[in-house]
């Protein structure tokens, strides 16, 4: 049964109950496949931001490296160098922007709690990178506009986030949503469904990397 209550945060129609756990509801949207937390049950800015204070993402860490050279490879082989970049919420330890400086593009920085640069929002852009991100979105629609508003014609935005299936036994085992601060569940389907919206380009580079150009 569909539930009003609860609209898609992405495209806005009416969502089905999916999951539930002790902590929280899923409700998955029909249309675009977005699996979603309902806004009543999402934490507020002062506990996630306490939870992404725990992170320790270390820029000379190795292993953070190696995780994030799947995003740096997705960029390096759709956009040469020298081209403009932004890292889309780099978090306390921006890393990935200085893999793509040491490859010769030049990448400006927003964080809504570490770098809150307003400033980087009003700029066009070659490529956007959004690392382990989109999970976090409350609402993903708006970001969506605005990270695609800010890309030149031809421009690509590099996504990783863990994509979900659609069985319910497979979301119920997921690690992922067991993060309180992950309350957005892209899908295949979900990420056909954006770039169908927003006549955008789409590249499945890897498990948890989508690649679309503007």
């Amino acid at each position: 049964m569909s539930d009003d209550r609860h609209p898609c945060p992405l495209c806005g129609g009416p969502t089905e109950p999916f999951h539930s756990d002790r902590r929280r509801d899923y409700h998955r949207c029909p249309g675009c496949g977005l699996i979603h937390v309902p806004r009543s049950q999402q934490l507020d800015a002062t506990g996630e931001k306490a939870e992404y204070d725990l992170h320790r993402n270390d820029p000379d860490d190795p292993g953070y490296r190696r995780f994030l050279e799947r995003a740096a490879a997705a960029v390096r082989a759709r956009v040469t160098p020298p081209a403009h970049g932004l890292d889309f919420g780099c978090g306390p330890g921006p890393t990935l922007s200085l893999m793509l400086e040491d490859a010769g593009y030049s990448v400006a920085l927003y964080d809504k709690y570490y770098a809150a640069h307003p400033g980087a929002l009003q700029q066009r852009y070659d490529f956007i990178t959004a690392t382990e991100v989109f999970e976090h979105l409350g609402n993903p629609a708006a970001v969506l506009r605005r990270l695609l508003g800010c890309l030149h014609p031809g421009g690509w935005l590099v996504v990783m986030t863990k994509r979900a299936r659609g069985d319910r036994a497979a979301f119920a085992d997921w690690h992922y949503i067991h993060d309180p601060t992950h309350v957005a569940f892209f899908s295949d389907a979900t990420f056909e469904w954006i770039a169908a919206k927003h006549g955008l380009r789409l590249e499945f580079v890897c498990d948890d990397v989508v690649a679309l150009q503007r």
